[in-house]
């Protein structure tokens, strides 16, 4: 009986390691899927720094980002459409509008600042940065009853 009980304690032990690798990995996957769900809580990568890679070179997209750019401000479509070379026409404006807005609807590279008039989005930014620059210094008066 010797063999008989050696042999048991050894089916004993490899039993209790399978339950506590078992249980190592149900740790490791409650672990695993709390690090997915922090991710998820983190933003996005910043679009601004992204959106040259967003646009195929050469696109029509990626010209209107270099037009925007060179003008320093927001431009109408009719505009835009005559930089790139496409016609005055509905079809045109249409197709680029719709493009340009999609890009805006997800708050990526362009921004919409009236009907058919599209910029970037860094040309937001810069109004920002000259209000902080402003509010930094007080009034001369300031303090003075």
């Amino acid at each position: 009986m010797g063999a008989r009980e050696s042999l048991q304690k050894l089916i004993d032990r490899k039993l209790a390691e399978i339950d506590r690798l078992e249980q190592q990995l149900r740790d490791a996957r409650v672990y695993a899927q709390a690090v997915q769900d922090s991710f998820k809580l983190l933003p996005k990568e910043d679009q601004a720094q992204n959106s040259q890679r967003e646009l195929r070179p050469g696109s029509a997209l990626a010209q209107v980002q270099v037009f925007l750019k060179r003008e320093g401000s927001p431009q109408h479509i009719s505009t835009i459409l005559e930089f790139i070379g496409k016609p005055l026409d509905k079809q045109s404006r249409v197709s680029l509008s719709g493009s340009l807005g999609g890009y805006v609807k997800d708050r990526r590279i362009f921004t919409r600042t009236g009907p058919n008039t599209f910029g970037l989005i860094e040309f937001e930014a810069k109004p920002e940065q000259e209000e902080e620059k402003k509010s930094d210094s007080l009034p001369i008066d300031f303090g003075k009853f």
